[in-house]
């Protein structure tokens, strides 16, 4: 029975990248957090690329993550074994590829019997799968052209400053913030975010990290993505879902900004929750990324609809 088990995991792409997943929150260790390592990265904060430059999206964001930071790839580019030689490159003999995933779907048709034989007939329904591919770091690759191998930036003196472009960014979004108090939270009922004030934090990017993490939170309201897991009360497993959708999706909006992201003390105690979680369910943590990810889409929809309106 074990090896049947053993023998299973290895073939559900889901319940291998829970396994992964959950073996750094064991470790007291949120992987979405370790990109922004100096030792690592350099301070460097992007998400991963494909070979076009399109970034990543949803869970394949955190293996990738967790794949450079495992191997100390400064790099954020990635891609297949064929791609690789279509630029012109060659993956170094024995480097092993990172394993992701893309999801398809098939048609199946319903069937009818007919003396005896099965025939299909009228529309089908559609059946949603997950596959996974492997690609390789731009590091592991020799040959390729220049423009993938940038002289690593240059990086900017601390300031404790607003940073332009965020601001920017969040308020174009419209969303209600007061500020006051010593916490940080969203408040469903009055559709309010609230924050500490600017000055109470300790750096500029502790500041706007938080509020993503906080406006992640305010996109669950039922005028937008209507977003609630079944939440009944706080601590319960809806509420520890909706943590975990906005701590990814604070990860991949601060990516997406290029703020340095750190964890949040007050989060640490999540950790336990979210093991339940994972545990309990092989496919949360895709459906937590994939949240975060539409999340994140809408937050950038908003920007694009400012713009149109002071145009």
């Amino acid at each position: 029975m074990t090896n049947q088990t053993n023998s299973s995991k290895r073939t559900d792409p889901y319940a291998r990248i829970t396994d992964r997943i959950l073996a750094e929150l064991e470790q007291g260790v949120r992987p979405w957090m370790k990109p922004w390592s100096a030792e690592t990265l350099a301070g460097r904060v992007s998400r991963p690329l494909r070979s076009t430059g399109e970034p990543y999206a949803g869970i394949n964001v955190i293996l990738l993550w967790m794949e450079a930071v495992a191997n100390g790839y400064a790099s954020p580019t990635w891609m297949t074994y064929k791609q690789a030689q279509a630029h012109g490159g060659q993956v170094r003999r024995g480097e092993q590829g990172a394993p992701i995933v893309y999801y398809g779907s098939t048609t199946k048709k319903p069937e009818q019997q007919t003396n005896g034989n099965l025939e299909l007939e009228g529309e089908g329904r559609e059946i949603r799968f997950l596959k996974t591919y492997h690609v390789f770091n731009v590091a592991q690759i020799d040959g390729l052209p220049e423009r993938f191998h940038p002289e690593p930036a240059e990086t900017p003196a601390p300031a404790f400053e607003r940073i332009e472009a965020a601001e920017r960014y969040f308020n174009a979004i419209g969303a209600r913030v007061a500020h006051g108090g010593s916490q940080a939270f969203y408040i469903i009922g009055e559709d309010r975010i609230q924050l500490p004030p600017f000055e109470a934090f300790h750096d500029a990017e502790g500041y706007y990290t938080t509020r993503g993490h906080e406006t992640v939170h305010w996109t669950r309201h039922a005028s937008r993505l209507d977003r609630s897991f079944g939440r009944e009360r706080w601590g319960d497993e809806g509420y520890a879902r909706e943590e975990l959708v906005a701590e990814l999706g604070s990860a991949f909006l601060a990516a997406d900004l290029g703020l340095a992201l750190e964890p949040r003390d007050d989060h640490a105690s999540y950790i336990a929750s979210w093991i339940k979680v994972l545990q309990n369910d092989r496919r949360a943590i895709l459906s937590a990324a994939a949240h975060a990810e539409r999340a994140v889409r809408y937050l950038h929809g908003l920007q694009q609809v400012q713009r149109r309106e002071a145009a």
